[in-house]
């Protein structure tokens, strides 16, 4: 059967950019069991077929979205440490607001991105997510190399900061918290960290008679 002008126009990966927008969209409307093939397709103009040229099924897809999810969390996170300079609070401080911009931006996203990654068989979305961890981590050693952060193991340490962010995320997501307050509060956690280095700066304050 000849190809329609619109499966042509989808062709050199287009058709497979096309999926990945049109199931992104779509899961922030629904759910991840929402999303088919079939649907996607329909959506975009092209035969029901057309999609297993790139992926084989559903769950392909959605590995997809969420390895390419990975990848643009890297890309905002390393962006906004390169323009934050060479100052550590700063770089610190503009990880974890981009962190946060993009979990609440992004929310129906990060969730399948964390649930697709523990999943057997997921080895490409664990290699896309190692790039933005070890940039995170990579943060937390240097901070505590410069005794900005409190020393210790940075596994530890890490798992506070991502604890702290996922949690200032879901606040906001949960509309616990209103988004304008989203710098203040990343602002605020990143003193506390900070402050976490200098113990004998709080000890040292004379108590009031």
């Amino acid at each position: 059967m000849p190809e329609t002008t619109d499966e042509r126009r989808y062709h050199h990966g287009n058709l497979r950019t096309a999926l990945l927008d049109a199931a992104e969209q779509r899961l922030r409307e629904t759910s991840p069991d929402q999303v088919t093939l079939r649907d996607l397709a329909r959506e975009i103009g092209v035969s029901h077929g057309a999609p297993r040229r790139h992926f084989a099924n559903r769950q392909a897809l959605l590995d997809a979205l969420a390895e390419a999810g990975f990848a643009r969390l890297d890309t905002a996170l390393r962006g906004a440490v390169a323009d934050a300079g060479a100052d550590f609070p700063r770089r610190l401080r503009a990880a974890m607001t981009a962190y946060v911009r993009f979990a609440t931006e992004n929310a129906a996203l990060l969730e399948l991105m964390y649930t697709s990654k523990h999943r057997a068989g997921a080895e490409r979305i664990v290699e896309a997510a190692t790039a933005p961890f070890t940039l995170m981590h990579g943060l937390v050693v240097e901070g505590q190399e410069l005794g900005a952060l409190p020393a210790g193991d940075p596994e530890q340490t890490g798992l506070v900061v991502f604890a702290t962010l996922q949690g200032i995320a879901s606040m906001i997501n949960g509309s616990l918290v209103r988004p304008e307050l989203l710098d203040g509060l990343v602002e605020t956690a990143v003193e506390q960290l900070l402050g976490g280095a200098r113990p004998g700066q709080a000890a040292g304050r004379s108590a009031p008679s």
